[in-house]
């Protein structure tokens, strides 16, 4: 491997190339119209122009980026998150071109892209699951069925969905014809496959998920949990480790399980597991991701590693460096995302040029991000401006890091979500650690602002 293309944008993008460039190993950006002046292009030792602003004119245009392969001569491609990451087919295509694809398997992405695939394999690996239909049902009628012996309220999902897309919610047997009939039709139109599964709803639950690390020689190892339990509409705001409700019991065996769904899915590269934890601390499967996450930054401060490392290293070829045992955790650790939203106003969005981008400094902070004075966001893609990463000895230490961190990020020109942090940081519940991922919600649906003024 001796260049890689990063297929991507913003800050993953910016990520992965200083991650290549302490490896020694040469970058290529790919950007679109809109990504003339961000921060990757510049940055990487090569950038080429694949399209129009629009994705799917341009990040998710796989002849334009497997073009760019060519032209440049680059031996590899590192997907990051979102986009194509998770994209079988273009996993598939980059092998099949002789392109080293940085992640698992394409096999594998499609086995554990199909959620109830996906959750079969953890059921074989004696993984606890959620109490649902083994597999899609094929119409209403079995749907009906399957639902009264699950019992009510329940989740209808689409196999192939994602990210929090692709779920509906039915309370009642009433509830339950309508919603099944909206979900199949969102799950054709988001992703070209209207197969549906059903799963019960656990009440309350808070979002815990295991981070992963595999190599192609059979070895699999975890990282710890991150809590990602603060959340709007199933989209992720703060994150933070080890999680506040879990005890040791309970981490060593959610830990366990998420390699054993792993090795039994034959993976290999960086992956996360993904579960629910009810109020009684029981856990339960939910789906897996075959990338590296947006929150990836908060095992990296827990334990020391640098996931982007390793997953290059895997792709390599290459045993992983560590083994269970040499994994440590040390102190606790926040992730809060900086999005271009206005949380006043319901999160609306909030493109634009930064009149200036002041981020925080001083001991305990890390700052990712491809964002600088004069930088416009475009409102084409994610409104991610910055992840702010603190840490500190506990919990209760890490939060004052990350207050005084957040006074200090100063943004001008856009609306952004650090109101929505301080708040938190503030809210009881959150300082408590007794919240679920509907607690974010429920303030906003009861016309909480968000503002300490």
């Amino acid at each position: 491997m001796q260049k890689v293309l990063i297929a991507n944008r913003g800050e993953i993008a910016v990520r992965v190339i200083r991650a290549c460039q302490d490896l020694g190993i040469q970058t290529v950006a790919v950007y679109s119209e809109a990504d003339t002046e961000a921060l990757h292009v510049l940055h990487a030792d090569e950038a080429i122009c694949i399209g129009e602003p629009p994705s799917h004119k341009s990040y998710l245009r796989i002849p334009n980026i497997l073009s760019a392969c060519e032209i440049t001569g680059a031996d590899a491609i590192h997907p990051g998150y979102g986009f194509l990451a998770e994209n079988a087919n273009f996993a598939s295509i980059c092998e099949s071109c002789g392109l080293n694809f940085i992640g698992p398997s394409p096999e594998t992405i499609s086995l554990l892209g199909d959620k109830a695939k996906a959750k079969s394999i953890a059921r074989k690996a004696g993984c606890p699951v959620i109490p649902g239909t083994n597999g899609t049902v094929k119409n209403i009628k079995e749907a009906v069925s399957e639902a009264e012996k699950i019992g009510f309220p329940l989740f209808i999902k689409a196999s192939a969905g994602g990210g929090g897309r692709g779920i509906r919610v039915a309370m009642d047997p009433g509830q339950f014809p309508k919603q099944f009939a909206a979900a199949r039709a969102e799950a054709e139109v988001s992703f070209g496959n209207p197969e549906i599964y059903l799963e019960k709803m656990i009440v309350n639950p808070r979002h815990v998920e295991v981070q992963i690390l595999a190599d192609k020689h059979g070895n699999t190892i975890h990282l710890g949990e991150r809590d990602c339990s603060i959340q709007r509409r199933r989209q992720k705001l703060i994150e933070e480790a080890p999680s506040p409700v879990l005890n040791h019991k309970l981490r060593k065996k959610i830990g366990k399980a998420a390699v054993w769904v792993m090795q039994a899915a034959k993976y290999h590269s960086a992956g996360t597991v993904e579960f629910l934890v009810d109020e009684n601390q029981n856990f339960y499967f939910m789906e897996v991701n075959t990338r590296i996450q947006v929150e990836h930054t908060v095992t990296e401060e827990l334990t020391g590693v640098d996931l982007i490392k390793e997953q290059i290293r895997a792709a390599r070829g290459e045993k992983l460096t560590l083994r269970q045992k040499d994994v440590e955790f040390k102190g606790h650790v926040f992730e809060f995302r900086v999005n271009a939203e206005d949380p006043r106003t319901n999160f609306t969005p909030s493109p634009g040029r930064l009149e200036y981008y002041l981020p925080p400094g001083g001991p305990h902070v890390r700052v990712d991000s491809a964002c600088y004075t004069g930088y416009f966001i475009p409102p084409y893609y994610d409104p991610m401006i910055a992840k702010l990463i603190v840490k500190g000895k506990d919990r209760n230490e890490a939060i004052h890091h990350a207050k005084r961190a957040l006074r200090e990020f100063h943004i001008g020109g856009i609306k952004t979500t650090i109101p929505f942090h301080l708040y938190m940081l503030e809210d009881q519940k959150f300082l408590s650690g007794d919240y679920s991922i509907n607690y974010v919600d429920t303030l906003s649906d009861g016309g909480c602002k968000f503002d300490l003024i």
